[in-house]
């Protein structure tokens, strides 16, 4: 006789791609993860990674930006032109502009050799949490937008918005509640977690260059609402 399947049998874990080219940082990173209940796939080159996320079964990247042939940041790129998959960087540079670089690339973390194991799942399993939230239902309507968290893209009259990386975290956030005020400090803390020497004029700097990429499609458009001296807010209608 057939055994009945469990209804609550446990989700797959999670799967995790390691692109780390030194053997002692790679083996503490997958005991440290596999430990926690992930499953690790472990590479140490560049090249042929974003054939491996294209094929499927990949849930996060753990990515060095100083591997031996191709690199990290160009990594980044091939795998930001056609998946949204959490990415964190690896990397044993402390230099601000490399940061910056990184998750301009369309990174979601950047960590700093060396670190605690612990830190380093804690900050996957948070990831991964986020991007589950952030794909739940699909793409979403408000208004005259289209957001898709999935794979990070919003449209504006059915056009794709090319935006860069902030520009996106801001739009979506406020997309999350029309018409609702939010303070530039709510909006810094949000769209910018993982910068926080970055001043609240940034905000004002990425709402100018999105009013100007909204007008690209419409001149007469003006969703954006400024409110003096508290934050912006959007009309989706």
């Amino acid at each position: 006789m057939l055994r009945a399947m469990s209804v609550d049998a446990a989700p797959a874990p999670s799967t995790v791609l390691l692109v780390e080219d030194d053997p002692a940082i790679a083996d503490t990173v997958a005991y440290a993860l596999r430990a926690e209940g992930f499953t690790v796939e472990h590479r140490m080159l560049g090249r042929g990674v974003a054939e491996r996320v294209r094929a499927g079964g990949i849930d996060l990247v753990l990515l060095d930006v100083s591997l031996p042939d191709i690199g990290g940041f160009e990594v980044c790129r091939q795998l930001r032109a056609f998946s949204a998959l959490p990415l964190v960087f690896l990397t044993a540079r402390s230099d601000e502009v490399d940061r910056v670089l990184g998750l301009e690339l369309g990174a979601d973390d950047y960590v700093a050799k060396p670190f605690s194991p612990r830190e380093l799942v804690a900050r996957v399993r948070a990831r991964l949490r986020r991007h589950h939230a952030a794909g739940a239902g699909g793409p979403q309507r408000a208004g005259r937008f289209e957001h898709d968290p999935e794979a990070r893209r919003i449209r504006f009259d059915g056009h794709a918005l090319d935006l860069t990386r902030h520009e996106y975290a801001l739009l979506a956030e406020l997309l999350r509640r029309p018409g609702a005020i939010l303070a530039r400090a709510q909006l810094l803390d949000r769209a910018w977690p993982d910068a926080p020497e970055s001043g609240e004029r940034t905000v004002d700097t990425h709402v100018k260059t999105l009013r100007a990429k909204l007008r690209e499609r419409d001149a007469g458009a003006d969703p954006i609402r400024t409110h003096r001296g508290i934050g912006y807010s959007i009309d989706a209608g």
